[in-house]
């Protein structure tokens, strides 16, 4: 049977003395990162080898015993793992450098003030897991806010204590056994994801998008200017800024909740899940729509989906970026090349058919995978390929730009 890596996240109630345990381990990891960012860039100006994570803990150890002894408070595993976060940080820096990719990523020095901070335990050995409480060392039982929500047969590999909008959370990695799929209720199923109806799913099944950020907008503005007005530094900065931070915080539970619930529906009830490859970062270029584009949460929707359909052997098909799904009809597949974006139902102009656009596309998605089983397009006589304009500025096929279309004849 095929193991896979879960994570379970609880939010905690520690008391005073936990939590100054929690910024002390969190201080330590934060040290340690940034004593190993300044070694290794030390050593790329002597243009000697930069030293390893395993390297730099040696050093770390010998230094605790004469200048950092204050360490010895803390769990040996936050600074170790601050470390080895450190090398992958390089390894990513190194690998957008190869791809040439945009904002290259060079890893930074880690402060105090950020609101997100976390440290990483993995003495699996010594973390215990009981109906209401987590053992970790070092700092002792911390209440969970959910019982029984973390499996206690599981085999635990990790636990990740992370602080966020003023609130305490714990997320534990198990390894599990791969569980048996839930029965599908159709076979083939398209998605069409947008802004106004955030998923139109080819069975006329629609799901709604919450907007979060746009129904909490003014609340943010006004939250923001008085952050703004505040003195940095004092009390009332502190208060207001964890504010501020308790609403984005809102706004992000809100997105999540949303589209794990439309995720985990689709995955149990399809067997086949066709998506639109979307480039989210083109779209986000566009700005008139990068803020509804965000608020989206595309790229999210994607990630939950494809791992979803992983643990449920799931299959997930992507459609080319630049299939005309809005603008070809789903009855004669003509494309109608004049559509544009303020066109909410669809209107073919050659059989008179009259759709909703975002249910025309995910139709249009799911007859194009069940084409390409054949090898050929919804005509029955040319396979057509899409090449991608080099130049394309557009949010998504639906632009005025035309990308060019070559034809195929299909081999008998």
């Amino acid at each position: 049977m095929e193991k896979i890596f879960k994570s379970y996240k609880v939010e905690l109630e520690p008391n005073n003395v936990q939590i100054t345990k929690f910024k002390q381990n969190i201080g330590c990891a934060r040290w340690a990162y940034n004593w190993g960012l300044n070694l290794k860039l030390q050593s790329y100006k002597n243009k000697e080898t930069s030293p390893s994570a395993i390297t730099l803990h040696k050093e770390l150890n010998k230094l605790k015993k004469t200048e950092i002894p204050w360490m010895y408070e803390s769990s040996k595993c936050s600074p170790q793992e601050a470390l080895k976060d450190l090398d992958k940080a390089f390894q990513g820096f190194f690998i957008r450098c190869k791809n040439s990719s945009k904002g290259k990523g060079f890893p930074k020095f880690k402060s105090k003030h950020n609101e997100k901070q976390s440290f990483r335990l993995t003495d699996f050995h010594k973390i215990k897991l009981t109906r209401n409480y987590i053992q970790l060392p070092k700092i002792g039982k911390v209440k969970l806010k959910e019982i029984n929500y973390i499996p206690k047969d599981k085999n635990l590999m990790s636990a990740t204590v992370s602080k966020h909008a003023g609130k305490w959370f714990v997320s534990v990695q198990v390894e599990e056994d791969m569980e048996t799929p839930n029965i599908s209720i159709n076979e083939v199923i398209g998605v069409d994801l947008g802004i106004k109806t955030l998923a139109t799913c080819s069975d006329k099944t629609t799901f709604e998008n919450p907007k979060a950020l746009k129904k909490n907008l003014s609340k943010l503005k006004k939250r923001q200017r008085q952050l703004s007005k505040s003195k940095k530094g004092s009390k009332n900065y502190e208060k207001k800024k964890q504010k501020l931070a308790k609403l984005h915080y809102k706004i992000s539970c809100i997105r999540k909740d949303t589209l794990h619930k439309i995720t985990t529906k689709i995955i149990n009830e399809n067997q086949v899940i066709v998506l639109e490859d979307l480039k989210v970062s083109n779209m986000m270029k566009n700005h008139k729509l990068a803020q509804a584009i965000s608020d989206v949460g595309l790229y999210e929707f994607r990630r939950q989906i494809e791992y979803k359909a992983k643990w449920n052997k799931r299959k997930i098909f992507f459609v080319n970026t630049f299939f005309p799904s809005s603008k070809k009809c789903s009855c004669c597949n003509n494309i109608k090349s004049n559509l544009t974006l303020s066109e909410r139902v669809y209107n073919c102009d050659k059989c008179g058919l009259t759709i909703d656009r975002d249910l025309n596309a995910s139709l249009n998605l799911k007859q194009f995978y069940t084409d390409s089983l054949s090898g050929i397009n919804a005509s029955g006589d040319e396979k057509f390929i899409l090449e991608k304009s080099k130049r394309c500025s557009s949010v998504k096929e639906e632009s005025n730009i035309k990308p060019r279309v070559y034809f195929l004849k299909k081999q008998l």
